[in-house]
């Protein structure tokens, strides 16, 4: 952590940059996300963050900083909407200043109302990735309506730049944590499957089935997938064959 005297939201862009460096200098790969989420938090005026990966339009969530904002990159995940999911989309920074009113409010009803409902009024989210390829987004959570002045959207966008090369310097392979998160979205992917099965539907609508349904029963998306896989919950409130 910086010296107590060291501003806590630095204007120099150098300074910045040194301190994101010096956080995960020498860190084990699987360290840097979680340390990277820790020091957006230090050196920006937001409460939270969080960073996910995209994996065929479905965020999963990589690390946060606190319970509060797993939360809310989970019921993204679970919604199907929200400001990372509208980065990702577009490849671009979305910057919701005010969730409680205006635009935000409504173009994202539902998330909004329960980021408003934990003390959330403005999220950030960058992509995470180059020009061509989004790899998910780092989001930044804070409990006042705002914004970001310049330098300190310059100071999210290298956190999100050092994420980015993490990332793609991470290994990947057999017993890796990334396997772990891969294997997060293969139950989302092998549950849609049988969703779309049960109801002869298409991947779109079945995976539209088991967010709506997940949100409905206050789980989060895996977790409903994890049900749908264990024959323990269908989507469509039929009961299983072989159930009790």
């Amino acid at each position: 952590m910086p010296p107590s005297d060291e501003p806590r939201w630095p204007s120099d862009g150098s300074r910045a940059a040194e301190h994101i460096l010096a956080r995960v200098r020498g860190a084990p790969p699987g360290e840097v996300p979680d340390r990277l989420c820790a020091t957006a938090v230090r050196l920006l005026p937001v409460n939270g963050a969080s960073a996910s990966l995209r994996v065929e339009g479905v965020p999963v969530r990589l690390c946060a900083s606190g319970d509060r904002a797993s939360y809310l990159a989970e019921i993204q995940a679970t919604l199907g909407a929200g400001p990372c999911v509208s980065a990702a989309e577009s490849g671009a920074a979305v910057l919701a200043r005010d969730l409680a009113s205006g635009a935000d409010a409504g173009r994202w009803p539902v998330f909004a109302q329960q980021a408003t409902a934990v003390g959330v009024r403005a999220v950030y989210a960058l992509p995470l990735g180059e020009d061509t390829a989004c790899l998910g987004t780092l989001d930044l959570y804070r409990d006042t309506p705002g914004g970001l002045t310049g330098p300190q959207l310059r100071t999210a966008r290298l956190v999100a730049g050092v994420m980015t090369v993490a990332l793609m310097a991470l290994p990947r392979g057999h017993g890796t944590w990334l396997d772990e998160l891969a294997g997060d979205h293969d139950e989302i992917h092998r549950a849609v499957g049988m969703i779309m099965a049960q109801l002869r539907t298409g991947p779109g609508d079945a995976l539209a089935r088991l967010r709506a349904d997940a949100f409905a029963r206050d789980r989060t998306v895996h977790e409903a997938a994890r049900e749908v896989l264990a024959h323990r919950h269908r989507v469509d409130g039929d009961r299983w064959p072989d159930a009790d």
